[in-house]
């Protein structure tokens, strides 16, 4: 796909950027393949979205190879920051 300026974390697992187009669709949030970090109230969910919030927030990631859209709108693809897959940076949730 491209290049996005990262707006907002949304927990350690979702972004949104301001406006991605796949297959005739459109939206902003985007949900990186690869890793699964802990869902709001669990244990350790702060600490994934405040390492996500950290890495990434006002940053630009590539996003590639998008698979689809998840009932939720959320575009999943393979993200990666800096050169590196974002799953890499959260090991311990990798999938």
């Amino acid at each position: 796909m491209a290049d996005f300026k990262v707006v907002e974390v949304i927990d350690g697992d979702t972004f949104s950027v301001p406006e991605w187009h796949w297959r005739q669709k459109s939206g902003t949030v985007v949900r990186p393949l690869g890793y699964d970090t802990p869902e709001k109230g669990e244990p350790g969910y702060e600490a994934a979205k405040t390492k996500l919030k950290n890495l990434i927030e006002g940053k630009t990631v590539d996003i590639r190879n998008a698979v689809d859209i998840d009932t939720y709108g959320r575009l999943l693809a393979d993200v990666f920051y800096a050169g590196k897959n974002l799953a890499d940076y959260f090991p311990e949730y990798k999938k």
